[in-house]
This record gives C-alpha cells, sequence and structure tokens, in this order.
C-alpha cells in the first residue's frame, strides 16, 4: 500500500499487518535493534521501520544502505518515539534493489549547487521532494480553474513559424547537415530544401496560435513548454520553462485583471489545502512567513494603477534609485519591490508606453501607450504579464509596419480581425516563476526537474 493512505488512516490500520514498497532514507541501526526512516515518495513524510534481533537476517538488515528499495511487511504499532504516533514493527524485509556505498545523496546537509549536479536523484532529499509535489499539485491546480470555468485545453504547436517574441529569442530548427548547407543563387542557406520548406523555429509562446481558437471557443488556455535564446544567467531566467497563457474572447483589460486574481488567489488555496506538510517545510526551512504571505495575496484587493501613475509615485518617493524611473521605461526590480511594499500587497501595473511593448497590445486612444498590465507581487517582482489585444486590423498592420514585424508569415494572425474579430485579451504566466513564488526557493533551477540554461544542458 501507499504511505499516504497509511498514514492519513493511520488508526485503522493499527495493530494489522501491511507492506509497504519504498526507499530508505536513513538506517540507524544499534546491537539488538535498528529504525529505518522509509519513503515511497506518496507522502512528504517518511515512515518509521523498526526491526529488532527476533527478525530473520537482522544482521543483513542491519547493514542495509542508504538508497536501497526494499519491501517491507509488519504490523503498525503505537510509537514510543516522539516524532510519529505509529510505526511498523517489521516481520520481512526484502531488498528489491541495493544501492552501492557512493549513493550520493546520504542524510545529511547537501547544497542546493551539489545537488543540481546529481539532477536525477535530488527528488529524493526533502526540499526537492516538497518542490516538486507543489509543482504537480500546481499544475492540477490550474487545470482546475480553467475547466471550471469553461476554458477549453489548447495544444499550441511546439514547431512554428510564427515569430512571435522575436526570432533573436528563438531557437530554430533545421535537418541540413551543417558540413554541407544547401545555398541558393545569392549563396545563403536555402530554407526552401529543409523540411518545412522555409525557416522554422521552436515556440517562444503559444499566445498567437491561442487566438484563433479564442475567436471559435470564446476562452481557452495553453500550458506547456516554452524555449527562447536570451543568453541570461540570472536566478529567474532559463532556456526552457513552461508557460500558462488563457486568451479570452469578449474580455477587456479590466476583465482580464479579473481573471488573473481570481486565478492566482485560487492556486494558492488549492496548493495550500493539497500540501499542507510541504508548505509547513517551506515556511520553516525555505522562506521564512511564506504561509503568512500567501494567505494575505489570497484575502486581498489587488491594487490597479497606470504605468504614469506608478513612475510618479517613484519619483516622489525619497529614495535615491540605482536605475531612476522614467515615464517611458520599464521599471527596475526596486521599483517593482517599492511600489509592492508602498501598496502593501499585489498591485496591477497598466496602460505602458507602446514603444516598450509588443505588437500585439491595443493601442489606446492617447496613442502613447498601450491597453498592457503587469502583476506585481510582494516578494517577487512580476509574475504575470498581459493585455488587451489591437482587435482593429488597420491599426495591427500598422503597429507591425512601425515594429518591423514580417507580415507575410502571420497573414493568418491578421486576418483574425477581418473574420470575425472582437474585442479579446489574454496573459501569460511563467510556471517556474509561480513554482519559486509559491515555495519560496529563489533560483528557477531549483524548481525544473532538469534546467535548462546557459553553458547547462546536462541529461
Amino acid at each position: 500500500m501507499d504511505i499516504k493512505d497509511l498514514c492519513e488512516s493511520i488508526k485503522k490500520y493499527e495493530g494489522k499487518e501491511v507492506t509497504l514498497e519504498g526507499w530508505v532514507r536513513n538506517n540507524r541501526n544499534q546491537s539488538n535493534f535498528g529504525f529505518i526512516d522509509f519513503n515511497d515518495g506518496t507522502y512528504f513524510k517518511s515512515f518509521q521501520i523498526v526491526y529488532d534481533k527476533d527478525l530473520k537476517d537482522f544482521d543483513m538488515v542491519s547493514k542495509i544502505r542508504v538508497g536501497s528499495a526494499l519491501r517491507v511487511c509488519g504490523k503498525i504499532v503505537k510509537s514510543e518515539g516522539s516524532n510519529q504516533s505509529h510505526e511498523m514493527k517489521a516481520t520481512s524485509v526484502e531488498v528489491l534493489g541495493d544501492s552501492s556505498e557512493d549513493y550520493p545523496i546520504q542524510p545529511k546537509r547537501h547544497t542546493r549547487e551539489f545537488l543540481r549536479e546529481v539532477a536525477y536523484l535530488r527528488p529524493r532529499t526533502n526540499l526537492f521532494n516538497a518542490v516538486f509535489r507543489v509543482r504537480s499539485v500546481a499544475a492540477q491546480a490550474i487545470h482546475e480553474y480553467f475547466q471550471s470555468h469553461n476554458y477549453v485545453y489548447f495544444h499550441s504547436p511546439i514547431i512554428t513559424g510564427a515569430d512571435c517574441e522575436g526570432s533573436d529569442q528563438m531557437f530554430k530548427i533545421t535537418t541540413f547537415d551543417f558540413n554541407d548547407l544547401p545555398k541558393d543563387e545569392k549563396g545563403k542557406v536555402d530554407f526552401k530544401k529543409d523540411l518545412f520548406g522555409k525557416k522554422a523555429y521552436i515556440t517562444g509562446s503559444g499566445q498567437l496560435h491561442g487566438e484563433t481558437f479564442a475567436m471559435c471557443y470564446k476562452k481557452i488556455y495553453t500550458f506547456g513548454p516554452t524555449m527562447r535564446t536570451e543568453k541570461s544567467n540570472t536566478k529567474t531566467h532559463a532556456n526552457e520553462f513552461w508557460m500558462i497563457e488563457p486568451e479570452v474572447a469578449f474580455c477587456d483589460i479590466e476583465g482580464i485583471m479579473d481573471i488573473e486574481e481570481e486565478m492566482l488567489k485560487f492556486i494558492i488555496n488549492y496548493v495550500m489545502e493539497k500540501c499542507p506538510l510541504e508548505m509547513e517545510f517551506f515556511d520553516k526551512f525555505v522562506e521564512k512567513g511564506l504561509i503568512e504571505k500567501l494567505n494575505k495575496v489570497k484575502n486581498s484587493k489587488f491594487v490597479r494603477i497606470t504605468h504614469h501613475d506608478a513612475i510618479k509615485l517613484l519619483k516622489e518617493a525619497k529614495v535615491k534609485w540605482e536605475f531612476e524611473p522614467d515615464y517611458n521605461e520599464d521599471i527596475a526590480k526596486e521599483h517593482e519591490r517599492y511600489i509592492t511594499e508602498y501598496y502593501d500587497g499585489p498591485v496591477f501595473i497598466k496602460d505602458w508606453p507602446k514603444d516598450i511593448k509588443a505588437f500585439y497590445m491595443k493601442l489606446n486612444d492617447d496613442n502613447k501607450t498601450v491597453a498592457g498590465v503587469d502583476l506585481e507581487v510582494p516578494g517577487a517582482g512580476e509574475l504575470i504579464g498581459g493585455s488587451q489585444r489591437e482587435d482593429d486590423y488597420d491599426k495591427l498592420i500598422k503597429r507591425m509596419k512601425e515594429m518591423n514585424i514580417p507580415q507575410d508569415d502571420l497573414v493568418w494572425y491578421t486576418n483574425l480581425r477581418r473574420f470575425g474579430g472582437c474585442y479579446h485579451s489574454g496573459f501569460g504566466l511563467g510556471f517556474e516563476r509561480l513554482i519559486m513564488y509559491l515555495t519560496g526557493v529563489d533560483n528557477i533551477r531549483d524548481v525544473i526537474p532538469y534546467p535548462r540554461t546557459p553553458n547547462s544542458c546536462d541529461y
């Protein structure tokens, strides 16, 4: 049986024989008895196995190494120790898979840097066991939120010819032999001879394709991997990450902010209900006050201000900034921190200067700003970025020309404005940044199983 089922109904099994299969976290043996910390991955806490001289093969069991896979049979009894209410008194122990002496995950503290070097084993530690369970539960929360609100789960293509984020940020794919590239009459690589007959990329966003389905289903969401070529070694950037990108027809910028706020609160509540042990662990060992922070967000009303008012607030602040706030520029991390502290909670910043935002964002009536919005949260800064999309065909074409966006490859996208288009909005939420926020873990490399970052593509 699973340890989770056993622990959650422990009194039901008191005095009964059960069989568990899992791995040894620790084996503390004495001359006449011993204790095994046993974990099968279904429950955050390990279960204690007690064995003594009466056990057949006592000497063999006392020498079982950390990391070994076992099948253990025994009776569930009340524990005499203070760390658990019940334990198993073993009647038989079978080694299903031995672990060698050089097993890297020993019962001691390991640095996160070391554990990245053995990423295939790190889920066996408390920290990463908790992180990746929360990641799984948060993913389920996302699906439950959108499915319960009539959204269609849309699988956007991984291979695409649509340059949404700018080709300098997108991975190119080809079937060509780099030692024998076909050339055209001008001496350039002839992509007409490639598999797709044109340049192709690995997706940097599912948004543009998502908009096409939103014009049919009204409400859709994507949730899948995206890749960017940005050569950044910060704690918050990775070259492969997961994105949640809803698109909603007949929804303006105010409506999309309502959805963002409701969704985030739902996810926080869901994770805290489903992972209480993990959240207590994070609160105690990773980020003091994490649970209080999340409860405060869950129970707060998010503030909404314009970019102009945010810059005005920063300029009037009696603070010496490293980066001086500017009405025509983005805001820095120090600005994000100040704004969330000033309002003592999450803040939506909307109506950004058009020159620093994407071509698809709706131009406001002032012709200077667009209906874009970023959600800033305490302790993490920007968590979600979204916008009302430009639904006016002529204005969209004009913006694409101004920003040198090639139109030929996006005719299908611009045509949405000609074939029954409507006002619509959407946002993007980086899943790893969400997990960092929920767990308090401050490095993106530690919330994705196998991180892909510059000069790092192990496993």
